[in-house]
C-alpha cells in the first residue's frame, strides 16, 4: 500500500508498561476505517497508540509515510469529550482554538486562517451558532463543534472515536452527513464504533478488536449483522482508560 496515510507496524501499545493492544494496521489516502468491537477491545488504545496518546511499548507507526511534524495534518475528536468546558467559550473559540493548535499560537490570525474556521463551523452546520456558548448547544452540536475544531487545522486524516455515542437521533444523521461530505472531499477517516450504524454506506473497511487484537480486517460486507445496527441507540462508552499523553487536545 504504497499511499498510506496511517502504518503501525507490529504496533504494541498500553499504559503504565502493560500491553493493551497488539495491532498491525494500513490505512490508505481516501479510506474509512472502523474499529469496532465489544468494551474494552482495544479500540481507543489503539488510536492513541497510533497519535502519541499512550505508551509505544513496541514497534513502528508512520503516518504519511514517516515521522509526523505537521500535526495540523491530523484531527483527532475524542471519546465523549465536550465541546464546553469550566472556561466559557463560544463556538468560534472552540474552533479558533483547532487553528491555533496547527498555526502556532504565536502567530497572527491572517485572512486563510478566519477562513478556515468559517469553512469548518460552516461544514458541520453551526454557521447561525457561532457566536454562541457551547455550553448552551446541545451533546449533538458540540460533538460537531468539535469535529469542525478538528477541521480548522485542514486536517488531512480525521480519527473519530465513539463520534455517535450520547447523541440523539437527528444528530447522529447530521454527523452522517458531515462525515459524507468530508469523504467526497477526500479526507481520511478512522472512526471508532460499538457498531456501524447510519455510518455504515461510508466505510470501506471494517477492522474488528477482540482482546487487544485485530481479529479481522476486511469490507463491510463481510461484517456479522450484529455489528452494523440500525443507529437509534446509544452506544455504550467503552471501558479503556480515557486519559493519555502527548499534544492533542
Amino acid at each position: 500500500m504504497s499511499d498510506a496515510i496511517v502504518r503501525v507496524t507490529d504496533g504494541r501499545f498500553g499504559y503504565r508498561g502493560q500491553v493493551a493492544v497488539e495491532a498491525g494496521l494500513l490505512v490508505a489516502r481516501g479510506e474509512v476505517v472502523a474499529l469496532v468491537g465489544p468494551n474494552g477491545s482495544g479500540k481507543t488504545t489503539l488510536v492513541k497508540g497510533i497519535l502519541g496518546l499512550c505508551e509505544r511499548l513496541g514497534g513502528e507507526v508512520e503516518l504519511f509515510g514517516g515521522q509526523l511534524h505537521d500535526r495540523g495534518r491530523v484531527g483527532y475528536v475524542p471519546q465523549r469529550q465536550q465541546a464546553a468546558g469550566p472556561i466559557p467559550a463560544t463556538v468560534r473559540e472552540v474552533v479558533t482554538s483547532g487553528r491555533l493548535a496547527c498555526s502556532g499560537l504565536g502567530r497572527r490570525m491572517r485572512g486563510a486562517d478566519r477562513q478556515a474556521i468559517d469553512d469548518a463551523i460552516a461544514a458541520v452546520g453551526l454557521a447561525d451558532r457561532t457566536g454562541a456558548p457551547v455550553a448552551t448547544l446541545s451533546g449533538g452540536q458540540q460533538r460537531r463543534a468539535l469535529v469542525a475544531r478538528a477541521l480548522a487545522g485542514r486536517a488531512e486524516v480525521l480519527f473519530l472515536d465513539e463520534p455517535l455515542a450520547g447523541v440523539d437521533r437527528s444528530s447522529r444523521q447530521a454527523l452522517a452527513g458531515i462525515m459524507a461530505e468530508l469523504v467526497d472531499a477526500g479526507t481520511t477517516i478512522v472512526v471508532v464504533l460499538h457498531e456501524l450504524g447510519p455510518l455504515a454506506p461510508l466505510i470501506t473497511r471494517v477492522a474488528r478488536l477482540e482482546a487487544g487484537a485485530i481479529v479481522s480486517d476486511g469490507p463491510p460486507e463481510h461484517t456479522p449483522a450484529e455489528v452494523l445496527g440500525h443507529g437509534d441507540e446509544d452506544p455504550h462508552p467503552v471501558s479503556e482508560p480515557t486519559r493519555g499523553v502527548g499534544p492533542w487536545p
